[in-house]
């Protein structure tokens, strides 16, 4: 598609934000996303300063028939939040976070990032349940569904929200709710952004409490022991406590969070840094803001990433055993098995209630090598490949669409399940009309 037609059509709907073609000098600046493995150049970059501006490039790009991708935080692993020869419609300017501390509601523009959510809510102690990385855009992570340190107490980010607005692809404006195109509402609770372009969310928030947590490293040759010790304190915990594990060549890396009441904090939380006495590590009173952010520079924007996870009942023997078996092949020292611990909550919705895949797990994997030499990209790609499929054999059906760097195939399919995926299917050819 010729990319003065689409400026020249753009420019006739009156735009009132950028519209960056290639030989702008900020187009090779703005198309870059988070994941380095993505380089695409799109015909042009649209950076919508208002929601009508949203509505006239969806319109734009359906009478021109070009590819439209939307980039809220643009941490899509496969490059979603991208494309060659298209359109992309960059909701980055579009951020803007407002807090009804009374209703305990937060309106949340389709390009806010998880850390905008958060730090508009810190001030009331109010949050929405989300992701452990604060620059994730909060439009993507939610039209997956959304899990993160508060969702064994609270349920998935999906499940505190309220309504959205959202453009079709024939370029109408809607608000959908439980009571309003309940059926599009439904499919945007878990089935990714294949059905619009949401330009506001409205959340339910929490008052979360105290927040205590910790990490701690162990030695890598003593991952079994310490895991087997692990699975015992983690399956009895309460909803006040999440945990999660990252398993390197370098070391195993346990971290305990707390939120809620202070009493009960340290007496939870302590006993996951005494797995071994080889450890080092420490727990404490923190701030969430804080605790948000704690893994943000491990991956930080333009590093390589390459991911693929799914559903665990348990951390079985078979589980600890494949994953020590794939790490002492890795190619990077940063390839590494990231576990969260779900459960709680999340179980109390019925699994059929939104398009969301997998509340009856006990835990999320995610299979990742991270690296910056691009000289590394067959192998830690291959690796990623191979021990995720080696993963999947011991792991429940059903899977978690945000965190799957191959998106053809059957990917859809294995994730939502026949009954499902034809719904969502049904679904979407009902509104991109």
């Amino acid at each position: 598609m010729e990319s003065g037609r689409i400026a020249e059509d753009l420019a006739k709907a009156g735009i009132e934000g950028e519209c960056l073609g290639p030989s702008h000098p900020e187009c090779d600046r703005r198309r870059r996303v988070w994941n380095g493995l993505t380089d695409r150049r799109p015909a042009v970059i649209v950076r919508a300063r208002t929601v009508a501006d949203v509505v006239k490039t969806v319109q734009v790009a359906a009478s021109n028939g070009a590819l439209l991708a939307v980039r809220g935080g643009g941490h899509s692993l496969p490059g979603l939040s991208t494309c060659d020869g298209g359109i992309v419609l960059d909701l980055s300017l579009l951020n803007r976070v407002t807090v009804d501390p009374v209703k305990r509601v937060a309106e949340v523009s389709g390009g806010a990032l998880l850390g905008d959510v958060d730090t508009a809510g810190a001030p009331f102690g109010l949050f929405v349940p989300a992701g452990v990385i604060s620059h994730t855009g909060a439009g993507g992570l939610t039209l997956g569904g959304g899990m993160g340190w508060l969702s064994r107490r609270f349920g998935l980010t999906i499940d505190s929200l309220l309504a959205a607005d959202i453009v079709t692809a024939n370029g109408e404006l809607m608000t959908v709710s439980a009571d309003a195109e309940s059926d599009l509402f439904w499919a945007i609770r878990g089935g990714g952004g294949n059905f619009g372009v949401v330009t506001k969310f409205y959340f339910r928030m929490h008052q979360i409490g105290s927040v205590r947590a910790g990490g701690w490293d162990y030695p890598t040759n003593k991952a079994s022991r310490v895991l087997r010790q692990f699975r015992e304190l983690a399956g009895s915990a309460s909803r006040n406590v999440t945990t999660s594990f990252n398993l390197t060549a370098a070391n195993l890396s346990i971290t305990a969070f707390w939120s809620g009441p202070p009493e009960g904090a340290e007496a939870a939380i302590s006993p996951f840094g005494k797995l071994s006495c080889e450890v080092s590590g420490s727990h404490g009173q923190t701030a969430f803001l804080e605790h948000q952010k704690r893994h943000d520079e491990i991956v930080s924007w333009g590093r390589r990433y390459y991911a693929k996870g799914g559903y665990l009942a348990n951390i079985d023997d078979g589980v600890i055993a494949c994953m020590n078996t794939a790490i002492a092949t890795s190619p990077s020292s940063e390839c590494e098995f990231y576990i969260l611990q779900l459960g709680g909550a999340i179980g109390d919705i019925d699994d059929q209630a939104t398009a969301y895949t997998g509340r009856e797990a006990g835990y999320y994997w995610i299979a990742q090598p991270i690296w910056d030499d691009q000289a590394l990209d067959a192998k830690c790609i291959a690796w990623g490949r191979i021990a995720a499929a080696q993963m999947a054999e011991l792991s429940l059906a059903g899977n978690y669409v945000n965190e799957q760097a191959d998106a053809g195939g059957d990917v859809a399919m294995k994730a939502y399940g026949t009954r499902k995926y034809g719904r969502l299917a049904s679904i979407k050819k009902q509104f991109d009309r």
